[in-house]
């Protein structure tokens, strides 16, 4: 996905408005409220005093204009940011081992037909790539007993349809996750441009904000998380395997 000038642009005028809120100074905003770090290419440690995070904000001190100091600055660092510790991908899913002990699902657009890869055409070969994970899961991980997942996504009846109910069931609003994907991805299509649709919005209820006590829920879709057994997913994806 080659990410679009306007989707940094939008989490400036976020920083920005999080700095007014707050008074916390941007340097520090932009490390805690964007998704700047990971795209980057810097890692997940958010280590404020990486060198290359430290340049960026150096330009910061040059410049009127951040929104035209940041996009080339990312354009120059521009690189695959895989997530954390995959183990292995199948199509438009992977998946991690996490400290604590999950199974952790990851999603990207990997369809190669053009199609949204959650159109209903594309149904069965997500479903067969998750079948696919889930028996990789049986043979190499038979000692990780449950799955978990955090996404804008499970907002979507497309991407929903793709897993077991007791994964559904199971669905809360997750803790802030302003620094990730998992939420600022529902500004993006698949393409990397910024769905304006979500944009304004979005923007409405920022404007509107006196404090930031109720700042995510700016957002038109909150990050969701979900868990639910192993065993619910190899059960799951069998059963709905067309022989």
């Amino acid at each position: 996905m080659t990410f679009s000038k306007a989707f940094f642009d939008l989490q400036l005028q976020f920083a920005q408005n999080v700095v007014r809120l707050s008074g916390l100074p941007l340097a520090q905003v932009l490390l805690d409220y964007t998704n700047l770090y990971v795209r980057f290419g810097l890692g997940r440690a958010f280590d404020r005093d990486h060198p290359v995070w430290l340049q960026y904000l150096a330009g910061l001190q040059h410049t009127d204009d951040i929104d035209a100091w940041t996009y080339p600055f990312f354009l120059t660092r521009q690189c695959d940011v895989p997530p954390p510790s995959i183990v292995a991908t199948f199509g438009c899913f992977s998946y991690a081992l996490s400290t604590d002990g999950y199974i952790r699902l990851h999603f990207q657009n990997a369809e190669a037909t053009g199609r949204s890869p959650l159109d209903i055409e594309c149904l069965a070969a997500r479903m067969e790539e998750l079948r696919s994970l889930f028996q990789h899961v049986d043979c190499a991980q038979p000692a990780m007993l449950r799955v978990a997942g955090v996404s804008w996504l499970y907002n979507i009846p497309a991407y929903r349809r793709l897993f077991p109910p007791s994964y559904l069931a199971s669905v809360r609003v997750a803790g802030p996750r302003f620094r990730n994907l998992p939420l600022w991805g529902q500004f993006l299509d698949r393409h990397g441009a910024v769905r304006q649709g979500m944009v304004a919005p979005f923007l409405a209820r920022l404007s509107c904000q006196t404090d930031m006590d109720d700042i995510a829920r700016c957002f038109p879709l909150q990050a969701l998380a979900v868990e639910a057994p192993v065993s619910d997913f190899q059960d799951f994806y069998e059963s709905q395997r067309v022989v």
